[in-house]
């Protein structure tokens, strides 16, 4: 049995694992793009989207072991060329690999989405690398569509 709830300071630890887990996983998928997990540990922790009112944390827990989590913020959108949108993004998702395939991913979304249109969201945001196949399917799996492409080219 999940249990979906917001994140707090006492889950820092398994939070911190996870977002370790996650930052290596790319770092074996794309070596050439994406730092080490060490290298994002020294710059980046999860500590500050607990301590962020435009920040939300929600965590997978299976008895008192934290399985995924989903981290997100608000914003607005300002273009020049486009009309302002209250915007909600999807900043890290991850569910441990034993995991997967059980609908925590899914469970996760579907909290902040939630919590998103509460708050008076127009539309959320991801960004997903083209390595991530799986994550491209949940995505596409839960409605989102290509709206922007962002290309790259080695020289």
């Amino acid at each position: 049995m999940i249990a979906i709830r917001a994140g707090k300071t006492t889950d820092l630890e398994q939070l911190n694992e996870l977002m370790y887990q996650l930052h290596h996983e790319h770092h074996i998928q794309d070596p050439l793009n994406f730092k080490t997990a060490e290298e994002i540990e020294q710059e980046k922790s999860i500590a500050r989207y607990l301590d962020n009112p435009d920040c939300l944390v929600f965590v997978a827990c299976h008895e008192d072991q934290v399985v995924g989590f989903i981290s997100g913020n608000f914003c607005e959108l300002i273009s020049s060329v486009s009309k302002p949108v209250q915007m909600g993004s999807v900043d890290e998702l991850y569910v441990l690999p034993n995991w997967r395939k059980k609908r925590v991913a899914k469970q996760l979304y579907h909290v902040l989405e939630t919590r998103f249109a509460e708050y008076g969201v127009e539309q959320v945001f991801v960004e997903v690398w083209h390595f991530n196949q799986q994550a491209c399917s949940f995505y596409d799996d839960s409605g989102f569509k290509h709206h922007i492409h962002w290309l790259r080219k080695q020289l």
